[in-house]
């Protein structure tokens, strides 16, 4: 995994780069999305190592299957990938290039896990104040977890608030048996 975090790495700068000068993220994060998506399709994988499929016809196929979706500037990317073998990198260009986007932005994803729904307003609360505790806009993902038995989860980044029922019990265990 290291690997391919380091073979990603100049490719996401560079779309980044682009991005930049063009002043919108959205559109690459949509394109490298789509990308990604297909580069992890089972069917395209085990094209990317066949010695039997040239360079220029991986690329042509790669090219034909996202042709409504990227642009110019995608599709070079595509034949730049093809060209050296690391369409398979794709997802995580798609992924670095997101935490770039995020750290342009002043963004943050967090993802809110809880055992029962929460309302409109209390995700609202929940994310202006991990808005304040890390300095940075929050974008919040919510979604409902039976198993939590209560409480919630919180993860930020390298940020975990665990406030479930569960982890206080296992706390409390800790605490009884140590």
């Amino acid at each position: 995994m290291a690997e391919l975090s380091n073979i990603a790495r100049p490719y996401a700068r560079a779309v980044f780069e682009l991005a930049k000068t063009d002043a919108d993220y959205s559109v690459w994060s949509e394109r490298l999305e789509w990308l990604a998506t297909v580069a992890a399709d089972p069917n395209i994988g085990p094209l990317f190592n066949n010695p039997r499929v040239s360079k220029q016809a991986l690329a042509g196929v790669f090219t034909d299957i996202c042709a409504d979706q990227v642009d110019g500037n995608a599709k070079n990317l595509v034949r730049l990938l093809a060209q050296n073998r690391r369409l398979h990198v794709l997802p995580a260009i798609a992924e670095q290039y997101e935490r770039l986007r995020a750290e342009a932005e002043q963004t943050v994803q967090a993802e809110l896990e809880t055992a029962l729904p929460v309302s409109d307003s209390q995700q609202q609360r929940i994310a202006e104040a991990l808005s304040q505790r890390m300095g940075r806009r929050v974008e919040l993902t919510v979604r409902t977890n039976e198993e939590l038995l209560g409480g919630a989860v919180v993860r930020a980044g390298d940020l975990v608030i665990d406030g479930s029922i569960r982890a206080r019990l296992e706390k409390l265990a800790t605490a009884i048996s140590g």
